[in-house]
């Protein structure tokens, strides 16, 4: 604790605590990430006051706290709601947080300060009951309408085994039914106008341009969209759920399915925060294979963008010459990891396993390739005029109200911000590296497809310094909580072999602690908010992803627009399902 007193304090919390008053109470966290616990009361106030220098809402999210054990210098509380802001011009953090009572889970909604805060404390609600009062549609968003009981809360099962056996009788499946109804007022819409009726029209929840299980109700004047309102929920997992159901080292599996397209990018933030907590320092060569890892798969999933990108607004062939590549990259992935699109390879304090021979040469051959293939594809796709009289102009939006509204990577970059945490704040060693932020100017479709092709390109440089410079020594930190240890000390000492035995079947001890690491994931900013206990096991894991707060933004992003545009900026957002519902 003592080293944690160290780490400076923003001069806002001194703003605060003088204008609000003793009420402001401060808590020290791993992270480092300054957190404030404010009264419910003064929550609305405070927002406001941050919000000019803290314009983004990254998160909101809640804690069951009714039993946690280890909450020492935190104010009593049954569910806390934590709020996690973000100022670029400071390259700062602020989380804030306000404690309800079990009898008491009102809070004010910040949808008047923030417009994004509207899905958030929706899945609040729906995952732990809180009530965000003035809210203006409260209601479930990731379980169905009927739904009984409130996941995340600790007395919710965890498993199926856990609940009685679901039983469907004709009453049941008739409230089902009626619960999908169609309502316009529910949805916002209205009927007609003054001189028009509305048509309506649902766009999914299966149509091969949501990209997933993904439904749009969208109020249609002729062809022109009126307003689109998104329905998500359809491929809810319950990954977080999950993730205080499995030790710290058998999670891991968990997070590739998260964006199922980033592989063991996915790993990293999580495993990164566990490392934090538990003081594991990262070897050298650990960190670069982990880099030259995650930027194959940010290849990846850009390759499967362009093509699918190209497919949406018209271009057949292009997607079937990229997967092609991408077949090609997951040979190597595979030669590397044994795996291809989910090899879970990350582990707490490097990764699996070293580099096998002739690694070096099939990946100097992958970079001699794809060169000449992206420049080919530039002339395919991006000058082709159809292309860019369809996505030009369309789905545009302004730095300003992309932080606005939560969007983070390619979207933002898109609209002239260079912010890129691999740049910003470096983490697993991507400071010593030289590479470029591609950005662009408009905001939108075909600029945010333009800094997706560029990103391929300096993940190729990237790539070719890892290999390069890749540093000599261990894979994998000599550290007791390392899960596994290094394979060839077990088979030297028994205490070895003992704790590989109960790190693979426990887990980890992990002091109690608090830890939110982030990264530059493929579709923007993903991070992991851990909470440990002082167990095997994860108290509380939160997922913050991309993809959630960039499908809120569709209906001010579509209105005034064609059906036909609306597809096209459905393919630029570049999201997955997965990464929205967990």
């Amino acid at each position: 604790m003592a080293a944690l007193a160290e780490i400076p304090t923003p001069p806002v919390v001194a703003e605060l605590e003088r204008r609000f008053g003793p009420e402001i109470q401060y808590q020290y966290t791993v992270d480092g990430i300054p957190t404030l616990w404010v009264s419910r009361d003064q929550l609305v106030d405070v927002m406001r006051q941050l919000k000019p220098d803290y314009p983004m809402l990254f998160d909101i999210s809640a804690i069951d706290e009714r039993v946690r054990e280890h909450r020492e210098g935190q104010p009593s509380s049954d569910f806390t709601v934590f709020y996690h802001l973000i100022s670029f011009e400071r390259n700062e953090d602020l989380r804030i947080k306000v404690a309800l009572a079990e009898s008491d889970a009102n809070i004010p909604s910040i949808t008047s300060v923030w417009p994004a805060a509207n899905w958030y404390e929706r899945e609040a609600y729906d995952m732990f009951g809180v009530n965000f009062s003035d809210h203006p549609n409260l209601y479930r968003i990731l379980t169905p309408p009927l739904w009984e009981g409130h996941p995340l809360t600790k007395d919710h099962p965890a498993r199926a085994t856990e609940m009685d056996p679901f039983r469907m009788n004709d009453e049941i499946l008739d409230a089902q039914q009626e619960e999908l109804r169609f309502v316009p007022e529910e949805w916002g819409m209205s009927k007609k106008a003054k001189h028009t009726d509305f048509m309506f029209l649902n766009l999914g929840p299966n149509h091969p341009s949501v990209h997933g299980v993904f439904r749009i109700a969208l109020q249609l004047d002729g062809e022109v969209v009126v307003d689109a309102v998104p329905d998500i929920g359809y491929h809810h997992r319950g990954a977080e759920k999950m993730g205080e159901r499995q030790s710290w080292h058998t999670y891991i599996p968990y997070t590739d399915r998260i964006d199922y397209l980033g592989g063991v990018m996915n790993n990293l933030p999580y495993v990164m925060a566990v490392e934090k907590m538990a003081g594991i320092e990262v070897p050298d060569r650990a960190k670069m294979i982990r880099i030259m890892m995650a930027e194959f798969f940010r290849i990846s999933s850009h390759l499967l963008f362009f093509g699918t990108y190209a497919q949406d607004v018209g271009q057949m062939s292009p997607v079937f010459y990229m997967f092609v590549d991408r077949e090609r990259l997951f040979t190597i992935i595979e030669a590397i990891t044994g795996g291809r699109m989910h090899p879970m390879w990350f582990r707490i304090g490097g990764v699996m396993q070293d580099l096998p021979d002739g690694w070096d040469t099939m990946v100097r051959d992958f970079l001699d390739y794809l060169p000449a293939r992206l420049d080919h594809y530039d002339k395919m796709t991006t000058t082709n005029s159809i292309l860019k009289k369809r996505s030009i102009g369309v789905g545009q939006y302004s730095t300003a109200e992309a932080i606005e509204w939560g969007v983070t990577g390619p979207g933002l970059r898109a609209t002239g911000c260079d912010w890129d945490l691999r740049k910003k704040r470096p983490y697993s060693g991507y400071d010593q590296l030289e590479f470029d932020i591609p950005t662009a100017n408009n905001g939108d479709v075909y600029d945010r497809c333009l800094v997706r092709i560029e990103e391929i390109r300096q993940s190729l440089r990237i790539i070719r310094q890892c290999l390069d410079n890749m540093p000599s020594g261990p894979y994998k930190a000599f550290h007791p909580q390392t899960t596994p240890p290094l394979r060839e000390r077990t088979m030297e000492d028994i205490e070895t072999l003992i704790q590989h035995f109960l790190n693979v079947s426990w887990g980890p001890v992990i002091p109690p602690s608090e830890c939110c690491t982030m990264i530059e994931a493929t579709k923007g900013w993903n991070s992991y908010y851990l909470i440990s206990d002082g167990g095997t096991m994860s108290y509380r894991t939160r997922i913050r992803t991309p993809s959630f707060p960039h499908l809120q933004m569709i209906p001010l992003i579509s209105r005034g627009f064609f059906v036909a545009d609306l597809i096209a900026i459905l393919a630029s957002i570049d999201f997955v399902m997965a990464d929205v519902d967990r």
